[in-house]
């Protein structure tokens, strides 16, 4: 007893079972790429007018607020290096205040021992 095929013939063409599922395959595989690039290109065109009808936001606010901050900080630092420049000054006076008492307590140390060099040495200091 022979098996018989099943067999199915299109346009002078007969296909047996493995033949068939493998044009099914085939024809499935076909479709869902051309559905694929449909979904692909109707993506495609939905973010490419996006893009045309994009506008960028208006920063002049933002753009003026720094400008305003900028010149702010540029009077601070202008008042920082007058301050630094006050204190320098400053502590030059007191430097030279503080050298200045120093070097007239030595010499009224010295005035003072001469003084008191000049008392004891006196024949009549003790009369």
């Amino acid at each position: 007893m022979a098996e018989e095929k099943t067999q199915i013939e299109i346009g002078g063409i007969s296909f047996t079972g493995g033949k068939m599922a493998a044009v099914f395959m085939a024809l499935s595989t076909a479709a869902g790429g051309v559905w694929g690039a449909s979904v692909f290109w109707q993506d495609y065109m939905a973010m490419k007018e996006q893009i045309q009808e994009y506008v960028a936001p208006d920063m002049t606010g933002i753009e003026t607020e720094l400008k305003l901050q900028k010149e702010s900080v540029e009077r601070a630092v202008g008042d920082l290096q007058e301050i630094r420049d006050d204190n320098r000054d400053a502590l030059k006076r007191l430097y030279t205040l503080e050298t200045d008492t120093q070097r007239e307590l030595l010499d009224l140390r010295k005035t003072i021992r001469t003084s008191i060099q000049e008392a004891l040495e006196n024949p009549l200091a003790g009369q």
